[in-house]
């Protein structure tokens, strides 16, 4: 992209998390380290089951002393559920914010419009909300939390102009970061699977987290053997859990998809043969490719 896009994310929630406990409450939850954010900085993390598994991902910054939590606005109930859960007798207050609150992703040459400098995480406070370059990425542009109201023509003003849904997906699914639980399945998906640890998503000198153990078991002893990388697609682009078949076997499984490409998990022993393996999901035939980022 030659020029700066933004496209407001409706499918995408905000928590409010406040109160004298919250770095604390949240430092022995998440999977990444709360200590790093501040208004100059953002994370991304996840919420895990004991066992390790995937439930819910999420960008956290500060706005005013606040941490607000960007994440899917489906499951965002259940997010802040499960957080209230574990609350007890921490002074800490939850709240869903999306009501008032926004997020937008900024595409292509954002960094001047919005006067951000810095890697992936790199934040300023922005027009009563926060900027920052995703901090898994920094091909994958910038995210804002903003007040609602007006959030569109501070953005315009700010030289940004409207993209859509389309514009982010294309490049989210090229550059291989998944989305949450439509890549991840809930109670199954493992973070190194995922790329989580090369996105920034995991923090490993920060101490005990809810499902540390396994995470921590399946980088040191290297059980990976599957990951998600983005496909191109000749065909109908398969549906979501459709098994991804090579030489007769079982290798995979489609995730999302949009137009001619897509994520899917595949298993690493197929792909020493690479392209020439024939991977076929239906009725389409898929093309595999490591992201640049990817480390396996």
């Amino acid at each position: 992209m030659s020029d700066a896009l933004y496209v407001i994310l409706e499918a995408r929630g905000i928590l409010k998390i406040e109160g004298p406990d919250t770095r604390a409450f949240l430092q022995g939850l998440i999977s990444n380290d709360i200590n790093k954010v501040s208004p100059k900085r953002a994370i991304y993390a996840t919420l895990l089951t004991p066992q390790g598994r995937f439930l819910h991902d999420f960008f956290i910054a500060e706005i005013g002393g606040s941490f607000f939590l960007d994440g899917e606005a489906a499951r965002l109930e259940d997010l802040q559920r499960r957080l209230t859960m574990f609350k007890l007798r921490s002074r800490v207050e939850i709240a869903d914010a999306s009501a008032s609150c926004m997020v937008a992703v900024a595409l292509g040459d954002v960094r001047a419009p919005l006067k951000l400098e810095g890697g992936p995480g790199a934040a300023q406070e922005w027009e009563g909300g926060v900027v920052f370059v995703d901090p898994r990425l920094a091909a994958a542009g910038a995210r804002a939390i903003l007040p609602r109201e007006g959030a569109a023509g501070v953005l315009e003003q700010a030289g940004l102009r409207p993209g859509t849904f389309a514009d982010y997906e294309r490049l989210r699914i090229s550059l291989g970061l998944p989305d949450g639980s439509r890549d991840m399945p809930v109670d199954k998906a493992i973070l190194l699977e995922n790329g989580l640890d090369e996105l920034n998503g995991i923090d490993w000198d920060k101490g005990c987290y809810l499902g540390q153990e396994l995470t921590a078991r399946t980088k040191h002893r290297g059980l990976v053997r599957k990951r998600l990388m983005p496909v191109a697609i000749e065909g109908p682009a398969p549906a979501s859990g459709t098994k991804i078949m090579a030489d007769g076997e079982e290798a995979g499984e489609m995730h999302s998809a949009f137009e001619s490409q897509g994520l899917a998990m595949l298993r690493l022993e197929f792909l020493e043969g690479g392209k020439e393996r024939g991977f076929t999901a239906g009725a389409a035939r898929l093309m595999p490719r490591k992201p640049d980022w990817a480390v396996f």
